[in-house]
């Protein structure tokens, strides 16, 4: 099937949305070629990458400029290395790429993902965050520069595939429904949530995630910043946007129509699903995923989710309602608990209590800026290292 040769440049290489995007890529060596690839500090990680697709750049965003380390990329593999955040807006926005993977972790990739859509590219997005945090100014941005806007969450990349072609919920649909597998905890007694530890919540039933990504889904903030995403990604009030639970992770997410019909879109729990399906777009290209058996596989269950024990769901809910730069302190505050919680500084059932506590202390403003945006980005993480502290005197 013929592809259109694109130049895609990837943030967040070493990550696991990075490299299983790279892997994809690598099954498709006349279709694309990578330009720039990014890390925040794993020069090793990065290096092995570049010595094996040879991108003209590459950027370690969390280290300070060192030449040894920049003539160890060029003598290795022939990569231009730069240094710190800055150079990230620079590969998202450079003329020489079409394509860029969004897939830094939590606030500090908004800025880069920005630069992108405000570019003109076509902007595979893996970071939630930068819709959390700006959804408006985000949506604008695409809109005045020609961006196309790709999800990659699995969730939101089904609701796209179920939706009519373009990817909006028009005319005739209902509601859509983002599926949550439940995390470690869907079954521990309420009791027992306070003496788990960082390894346990890390320890996802499907999906292979990094450590920060993982707690979210044990607490189900992932679903709540993904309810808030889409409402921007597909343009829907809150109170058309629904979460069921999902043990199996088969079905990824549903869109319900006024006529009865419910869209579902099912695979295997492996993200180069959703990642082949953004790369190839609008034609299918091979994952290599697994093929799905649903004769041989589990039952598909469905439940909806317990808010008195996922109270994080809840708290994105009244963020999202409130607007402004009200998601942008929850997502600012979710990020600095679960470090603590990670880091063993608060147990598991303080960081919903940090995030309540962060969200109170602040007062509703409506987002003026990206500047200002970043300014309650960095109030709110102060905020919550106070809430942290609190919490550890009172253990």
């Amino acid at each position: 099937m013929a592809v259109q040769t694109r130049s895609i440049t990837i943030l967040g290489a070493t990550g696991s949305i990075g490299k299983s995007t790279l892997d994809v890529v690598g099954r498709h060596p006349e279709a694309y070629r990578v330009r720039a690839l990014s890390a925040h500090r794993a020069a090793d990680g990065l290096l092995a990458l570049c010595a094996r697709h040879r991108p003209a750049t590459a950027v370690l965003s969390g280290r300070s400029p060192d030449a040894a380390l920049a003539r160890r990329f060029l003598d290795e593999a022939g990569t231009a290395l730069r240094f710190g955040p800055g150079a990230l807006v620079d590969i998202a926005s450079d003329g020489g790429c079409d394509t860029v993977m969004a897939a830094i972790v939590g606030g500090a990739g908004l800025e880069a993902a920005l630069a992108a859509a405000t570019a003109g590219k076509r902007v595979l997005l893996a970071n939630k965050e930068a819709l959390v945090m700006t959804g408006p100014l985000f949506t604008r941005a695409a809109a005045a520069s020609g961006a196309t806007v790709l999800p990659v969450d699995s969730e939101h990349n089904a609701v796209f595939q179920c939706l009519p072609q373009g990817g909006r919920a028009g005319p005739g649909v209902r509601r859509i429904v983002l599926t949550a597998s439940g995390g470690p905890f869907r079954r521990t007694p309420l009791e027992a949530l306070a003496a788990v530890t960082p390894d346990e919540a890390c320890a996802h039933p499907n999906w292979v995630m990094g450590r920060k990504i993982s707690v979210d889904s044990a607490t189900m903030m992932n679903k709540g910043l993904e309810v808030i995403e889409a409402r921007w990604l597909f343009d829907l009030p809150p109170e058309r946007i629904d979460v069921v639970i999902h043990p199996q992770s088969i079905v990824h997410s549903m869109v319900e129509y006024d006529d009865g019909s419910v869209l579902a879109q099912l695979s295997n729990p492996d993200m180069r699903v959703p990642i082949a399906h953004v790369l190839g777009f609008p034609e299918r290209i091979a994952s290599g995923a697994t093929w799905l058996d649903l004769a041989a596989g589990p039952a598909l269950a469905f439940e909806r989710p317990d808010e008195a024990r996922f109270p994080c769901l809840g708290l994105a809910r009244e963020a999202l309602a409130e607007g402004g730069i009200a998601p942008a302190v929850l997502n600012a505050a979710n990020e600095v608990a679960v470090e603590a919680f990670l880091e063993r500084r608060i147990g598991f059932l303080r960081i919903a209590d940090v995030i309540a506590g962060t969200r109170r202390a602040i007062a509703r403003a409506e987002v003026q800026s990206v500047a200002h945006v970043v300014e309650a980005d960095a109030r709110a993480r102060a905020v919550a290292r106070e809430h942290v502290a609190r919490c550890r005197e009172a253990a």
